[in-house]
Protein backbone atom coordinates (compact mmCIF):
# COMPACT_ATOMS: atom_id res chain seq x y z
CA UNK A 1 0.00 0.00 0.00
CA UNK A 2 2.81 2.51 0.54
CA UNK A 3 4.08 2.43 -2.77
CA UNK A 4 0.39 2.32 -4.21
CA UNK A 5 -0.16 5.51 -2.29
CA UNK A 6 2.44 7.23 -3.42
CA UNK A 7 1.73 7.00 -6.80
CA UNK A 8 -1.56 8.00 -5.57
CA UNK A 9 0.25 11.51 -4.35
CA UNK A 10 1.97 11.79 -7.40
CA UNK A 11 -1.19 12.31 -9.26
CA UNK A 12 -2.93 14.43 -6.88
CA UNK A 13 -4.64 17.49 -8.34
CA UNK A 14 -4.96 15.45 -11.77
CA UNK A 15 -7.83 13.57 -13.03
CA UNK A 16 -6.54 9.58 -12.30
CA UNK A 17 -7.65 5.99 -13.67
CA UNK A 18 -6.32 3.18 -12.06
CA UNK A 19 -7.03 0.32 -13.81
CA UNK A 20 -6.13 -3.63 -12.17
CA UNK A 21 -5.32 -6.27 -14.59
CA UNK A 22 -3.57 -9.40 -15.13
CA UNK A 23 -2.82 -11.56 -18.82
CA UNK A 24 -4.79 -14.59 -16.59
CA UNK A 25 -8.14 -11.92 -16.54
CA UNK A 26 -9.74 -12.24 -20.08
CA UNK A 27 -12.00 -9.67 -19.70
CA UNK A 28 -9.12 -7.62 -18.51
CA UNK A 29 -7.33 -8.34 -21.59
CA UNK A 30 -10.44 -7.43 -23.43
CA UNK A 31 -11.08 -4.00 -21.54
CA UNK A 32 -7.43 -2.97 -21.79
CA UNK A 33 -7.29 -1.96 -25.32
CA UNK A 34 -9.83 0.28 -24.81
CA UNK A 35 -8.30 1.91 -21.84
CA UNK A 36 -5.47 2.64 -24.08
CA UNK A 37 -7.50 4.47 -26.99
CA UNK A 38 -9.49 6.60 -23.86
CA UNK A 39 -6.28 7.33 -22.46
CA UNK A 40 -5.01 8.30 -25.54
CA UNK A 41 -7.83 10.64 -26.33
CA UNK A 42 -8.38 12.52 -22.98
CA UNK A 43 -4.70 12.94 -22.02
CA UNK A 44 -5.02 16.64 -23.62
CA UNK A 45 -7.96 17.11 -21.34
CA UNK A 46 -4.80 16.23 -18.20
CA UNK A 47 -6.24 12.78 -17.78
CA UNK A 48 -4.01 10.58 -16.10
CA UNK A 49 -3.81 7.22 -16.80
CA UNK A 50 -1.77 3.96 -15.11
CA UNK A 51 -1.74 0.27 -14.85
CA UNK A 52 -1.45 -2.19 -12.08
CA UNK A 53 -0.90 -5.64 -13.18
CA UNK A 54 -1.30 -8.93 -10.77
CA UNK A 55 0.93 -11.61 -12.31
CA UNK A 56 2.97 -13.68 -11.24
CA UNK A 57 6.51 -13.93 -11.79
CA UNK A 58 6.44 -16.64 -13.93
CA UNK A 59 4.08 -14.67 -16.44
CA UNK A 60 6.58 -11.74 -16.54
CA UNK A 61 7.20 -12.64 -20.41
CA UNK A 62 3.42 -12.66 -20.87
CA UNK A 63 3.25 -9.42 -19.29
CA UNK A 64 5.96 -7.94 -21.36
CA UNK A 65 4.39 -9.90 -25.06
CA UNK A 66 0.78 -7.93 -23.79
CA UNK A 67 2.40 -4.51 -22.93
CA UNK A 68 4.46 -4.52 -26.51
CA UNK A 69 1.39 -5.56 -28.27
CA UNK A 70 -0.85 -2.75 -26.86
CA UNK A 71 1.40 -0.34 -26.46
CA UNK A 72 -0.57 1.65 -23.49
CA UNK A 73 1.82 5.06 -23.48
CA UNK A 74 1.20 5.04 -19.84
CA UNK A 75 3.16 3.03 -16.59
CA UNK A 76 1.99 0.19 -15.47
CA UNK A 77 3.10 -1.62 -11.89
CA UNK A 78 2.93 -4.98 -10.66
CA UNK A 79 1.78 -6.28 -7.10
CA UNK A 80 4.31 -7.64 -5.88
CA UNK A 81 3.81 -11.78 -4.99
CA UNK A 82 3.08 -12.64 -1.47
CA UNK A 83 1.70 -9.76 -0.50
CA UNK A 84 -1.82 -10.18 1.30
CA UNK A 85 -4.16 -9.34 -1.28
CA UNK A 86 -7.22 -9.10 0.99
CA UNK A 87 -5.89 -6.26 2.51
CA UNK A 88 -4.24 -4.58 -0.64
CA UNK A 89 -7.68 -4.90 -2.58
CA UNK A 90 -9.39 -2.95 0.62
CA UNK A 91 -6.14 -0.16 1.39
CA UNK A 92 -6.93 0.63 -2.70
CA UNK A 93 -10.65 0.65 -2.29
CA UNK A 94 -12.91 -0.57 0.55
CA UNK A 95 -15.78 -1.87 -1.91
CA UNK A 96 -13.28 -4.13 -4.08
CA UNK A 97 -13.96 -7.65 -3.39
CA UNK A 98 -10.86 -8.62 -5.82
CA UNK A 99 -12.99 -9.15 -8.56
CA UNK A 100 -10.64 -8.36 -12.03
CA UNK A 101 -10.66 -6.10 -13.44
CA UNK A 102 -11.05 -3.11 -11.23
CA UNK A 103 -10.94 -0.03 -12.26
CA UNK A 104 -10.73 3.40 -9.80
CA UNK A 105 -11.67 6.75 -11.02
CA UNK A 106 -9.85 9.38 -8.95
CA UNK A 107 -11.15 13.00 -8.86
CA UNK A 108 -9.37 16.03 -8.48
CA UNK A 109 -8.59 15.72 -5.04
CA UNK A 110 -7.43 12.76 -4.52
CA UNK A 111 -10.48 10.61 -3.78
CA UNK A 112 -12.15 8.01 -4.96
CA UNK A 113 -15.26 9.32 -7.21
CA UNK A 114 -16.48 5.86 -8.41
CA UNK A 115 -15.20 2.44 -9.58
CA UNK A 116 -16.07 -0.42 -11.90
CA UNK A 117 -15.57 -4.17 -10.79
CA UNK A 118 -15.73 -6.43 -13.78
CA UNK A 119 -15.66 -5.77 -17.12
CA UNK A 120 -17.98 -2.45 -18.26
CA UNK A 121 -18.53 -0.57 -21.67
CA UNK A 122 -16.52 2.37 -23.58
CA UNK A 123 -19.43 4.43 -23.12
CA UNK A 124 -19.80 3.57 -19.01
CA UNK A 125 -16.11 4.97 -19.13
CA UNK A 126 -16.41 7.67 -21.18
CA UNK A 127 -19.11 8.82 -18.65
CA UNK A 128 -16.74 7.72 -15.47
CA UNK A 129 -13.74 10.00 -17.29
CA UNK A 130 -16.05 13.11 -18.11
CA UNK A 131 -16.74 13.24 -14.18
CA UNK A 132 -13.71 13.04 -13.39
CA UNK A 133 -12.35 15.63 -15.26
CA UNK A 134 -15.00 17.83 -14.45
CA UNK A 135 -14.18 17.39 -10.75
CA UNK A 136 -13.02 20.10 -8.91
CA UNK A 137 -9.60 20.07 -7.20
CA UNK A 138 -9.69 19.78 -3.25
Amino acid sequence: MDGYNKILATYKGKPLVVTFWATWCEPCRDEYPMLVALAKQYAPKGLVVYGVSFDDNADMNLVRRFLMKNQPGFPNYRQRPGVDVDAFYRGVNPEWQGTMPETVFYGRDGKIALHFEGEHARADFVQAIQTILASPTA
